[in-house]
């Protein structure tokens, strides 16, 4: 999970447009919930349908590179996009006698673009611990779709100030997924897993993974007892962020990451010696051939950074394990040999 900026931006048109009525659907909604119910009757589902209009996705597309807000997925190369309610628009899984945030059905700022793994509870291997960060899997349900816990008092209908919800989901577009959301690069026995950040500053020596659980209040503890980010708990187990298939990709672009880095530093190797030899010699063809050499260095680090690009699939581990390489770096004699990461 990467954050997003959603600027100053007003949001789609179609959100707040008039129909024939001249009534907005947020005007719609608001007397569909208030109409009074014969005895012994439930209220219907509200048809929402503001939200699904091309222009929302585009602009949502636009916003998050065509990537899942979630795990950073493209979600074009499986299924279309899930506009998706951070706040779920009809009924609340976790307060059955919540209608739901139905006035915020429309509201620009509630609608994050979603793959279908992250919105709707699937079946999805899941990770198990077994030793020292040995991991297993074992198949469980994941997925938001209607799931928003919170520590403190729900907000009830046009209630707009949630400060005292405390909600437990992270959003790319409010929060900073760094504050909360770690990955573990000190070898590959949990290369591509995601962990909720220490509390206090500071990398462990061996990350605690999230507790495997349906019942959130038990993550939330399991977190708390543990050091952790609660919220980053809590969001790895609702959006699923180590499913299995999602785990393969980001271990697989960590190799990438690691292989790169590798080319990097033999090609600076060989570029230092190189100069070390015709700091004597003086010939035009090492000159040559050391220049390539730091030509190669620029591109090889170039292709670093896009992985770790907004754009870039995954970007969020990418990003960490620039920042870690950087660092790493900063401790060797060839630190300021590289430009900048």
């Amino acid at each position: 999970m990467r954050q997003v900026f959603r600027g100053a931006k007003p949001g789609p048109a179609v959100l707040s447009r008039r129909d024939a009525t001249q009534s907005t659907e947020l005007d719609r909604v608001r007397m569909h919930m208030a109409a009074p119910l014969l005895p012994n009757t439930e209220r219907k589902a509200f048809p929402f349908s503001a939200y699904k209009a091309e222009d929302v996705k585009t602009r949502l597309e636009e916003l998050f590179f065509g990537k899942c807000a979630y795990c950073e997925s493209y979600y074009a190369a499986q299924a279309p996009v899930d506009v998706e309610h951070f706040r779920p628009k009809g009924r609340v899984a976790d307060a059955p006698n919540h209608p739901g945030y139905w006035w915020l059905a429309a509201e620009w700022t509630n609608l994050l673009p979603s793959c279908l793994d992250c919105n709707r509870r699937r079946k999805q291997g899941t990770p198990v611990v077994s030793g020292s960060l040995q991991v297993l899997y074992e198949t469980m349900q994941t997925g938001k779709q209607d799931c928003f816990p919170v520590e403190g008092s729900r907000a009830q209908p046009e209630e707009n100030d949630f400060t005292r919800e405390r909600g437990l989901l992270l959003d790319p577009a409010r929060d900073d997924p760094d504050e909360h959301l770690v990955y573990w690069l000190g070898d590959d026995r949990a290369a591509g897993l995601v962990f909720p950040a220490p509390v206090q500053a500071g990398r462990p020596a061996a990350p605690p993974i999230p507790l495997r659980d349906p019942d959130l209040a038990r993550v939330g503890a399991h977190a708390a007892a543990a050091g952790v980010s609660v919220r980053g708990a809590v969001s790895i187990q609702v959006y699923g962020l180590n499913r299995l298939h999602l785990v393969q990709e980001r271990a697989k672009l960590l190799q990438q990451l690691r292989f790169l880095e590798s080319v990097l530093l033999e090609v600076i190797d060989v570029r230092e010696g190189l100069e070390a030899v015709n700091a004597t010699l003086g010939r035009k063809e090492l000159t040559e051939a050391m220049k390539k050499l730091s030509n190669l260095e620029r591109r090889v680090l170039d292709q670093m950074r896009g992985l770790a690009a907004p754009d870039a699939p995954h970007s969020a581990i990418a990003k960490a394990f620039l920042r870690d390489f950087k660092q790493r770096l900063a401790a060797t004699q060839i630190g300021g040999q590289i430009p900048a990461i």
